[in-house]
């Protein structure tokens, strides 16, 4: 294979499949980790000690993870769509421009570490690219698009001994450390069933960016800033339409996970961590759609899911259920007057206590009601707390070798988790019954066809 790639200045030129794999395993052999002992006072980096960040996908989410990281040195920013991320390119003029993230990890040789924020159909091919010759990564959530690609990313992560996070900042907070010691601690008691919502893809003008209703019928022509065929990256090919980018792509099965995979990694973490949860042996859905003949195309804009967990260690077998859209949210029957429900969170049922938490890593938590909350014996503190935020972390760890905090060997199977409920809204009202060793779900073949879908000629991880 040659794949095409493009200089800084926009050219096309061919690198060799073989070539570029020479590069990168060189490049990998050659990678180090920073020792702990260039860093400087706390909060501040000597000139000597910093990174040299690279951002692939910086006109949206990743423009936030690159401001996060600037007090190292943001080197390279490489985005396919020139317009979107004009302003990222603007505020660091320093840094060199792309937009095919090959050339850059092909050319550019001062990178330590690199951001990806581009659509979550890319995730993957990126992410392993960058690892491959020998980068650390912050890849954002979900990490990836499809299950089987988790796997083999968290898997390449080990193999390349590089430092990761995922883009699940909750992960980094106060309140989900706190969960967890709570529960850890028996404080809770056994918990058997877990209760999740988010108010997407219906929960506001925002939000509703996420439900697709109607198909595209004309198609405009490309806009000159714009590199269609790197956007659709291994996605099949599909004719230009604003209808996916820059933004709306989340709706639509080919480029994104919808509301469970877009929002699923900030409020089923606290539970997949508090709760030791990995894979589920079931999952069942229930979906709605504007109209029947979206089905294949766009994910729906209200789901039900099911997923049922086996015991771990002394912790019973486990329900989880997620629900979005128009599908109604369970009111906690112990919760006081005058209380509301948040718009995304979740309700953890223990024997002993029952706590209401909202989205992002468990943020607003409380035991239920608030008599019980006011007479909860605290356990104590026993997992380290996170400074300097979730890029942060990350950068710690790039630095000092101690994985950071949502790093893929954790976030890879919490993306796997969540995605198989993508799965079952593809396949809705049958309960899957899911292998994981093997990859594979034992009674449905048309669900195997999306544990990963055939990549586009021309990509492969």
């Amino acid at each position: 294979m040659k794949p095409n790639m493009k200089n800084e200045d926009g050219k096309r030129h061919e690198v060799t499949r073989r070539g570029f794999l020479q590069t990168t395993a060189a490049a990998a052999t050659a990678m180090t980790v920073v020792p702990g002992h260039v860093l400087g006072r706390e909060g501040e980096t000597p000139p000597s000690g910093r990174l040299g960040i690279a951002g692939v996908g910086v006109g949206g989410m990743g423009g936030g993870n690159i401001r996060n990281c600037s007090r190292e040195n943001i080197v390279a920013l490489c985005d396919v769509d020139r317009k979107y991320a004009a302003k990222a390119f603007k505020k660091y003029p320093k840094a060199k421009a792309y937009t095919d993230y090959r050339v850059m990890l092909d050319k550019q040789k001062d990178i330590d570490a690199v951001v990806v924020a581009t659509p979550d159909h890319t995730h993957a091919v990126i992410t392993m690219a960058a690892m491959r010759v020998g980068k650390h990564v912050f890849c954002q959530k979900p990490l990836t698009h499809t299950v089987r690609e988790a796997r083999l990313i968290a898997q390449a992560a080990e193999k390349y001994k590089v430092q990761t996070q995922m883009g699940n900042q909750g992960h980094s907070s106060e309140h989900i450390r706190l969960l967890r010691e709570w529960i850890q601690a028996g404080a809770v008691g056994d918990v058997k069933e877990v209760h999740a919502w988010s108010d997407r893809p219906i929960g506001g003008p925002w939000y509703a960016n996420f439900a697709v209703k109607e198909l595209p019928t004309s198609f405009p022509p490309v806009p000159d800033t714009l590199d269609w065929d790197l956007w659709l990256g291994p996605a099949k090919d599909r004719k230009y339409h604003p209808a996916y980018v820059p933004f709306k792509w989340r709706g639509w099965l080919d480029y994104g996970t919808g509301a469970l995979g877009d929002m699923g990694c900030h409020i089923l973490d606290p539970a997949f961590w508090a709760l030791d949860l990995r894979q589920p042996t079931s999952v069942q859905a229930e979906v709605e759609h504007v109209k029947p003949g979206l089905a294949n195309e766009v994910f729906p804009i209200s789901s039900k899911l099911v997923y049922e967990f086996p015991a771990r260690g002394k912790m019973p077998p486990l329900k989880l259920i997620w629900t979005d859209g128009h599908f109604k949210k369970k009111v906690p029957g112990m919760m006081e007057e005058g209380r509301k429900m948040p718009a995304s969170g979740a309700v953890i049922y223990g024997e002993k206590e029952t706590i209401l938490h909202g989205s992002h890593g468990a943020g607003g938590m409380r035991i239920i009601p608030e008599s019980r909350m006011k007479a909860f014996q605290r356990p104590d503190k026993t997992i380290p707390r996170v400074k300097g935020g979730h890029e942060g972390d990350w950068l710690r760890a790039c630095k000092d070798g101690r994985p950071a905090s949502s790093n893929f060997s954790y976030g890879g199977p919490l993306t796997e988790m969540v995605l198989l409920g993508v799965i079952a809204m593809r396949v809705p009202g049958r309960k899957l019954l899911w292998d994981s060793k093997n990859l594979k779900f034992t009674n449905s073949p048309e669900a195997n066809a999306f544990v990963h879908p055939e990549y586009r000629k021309g990509w492969t991880l």
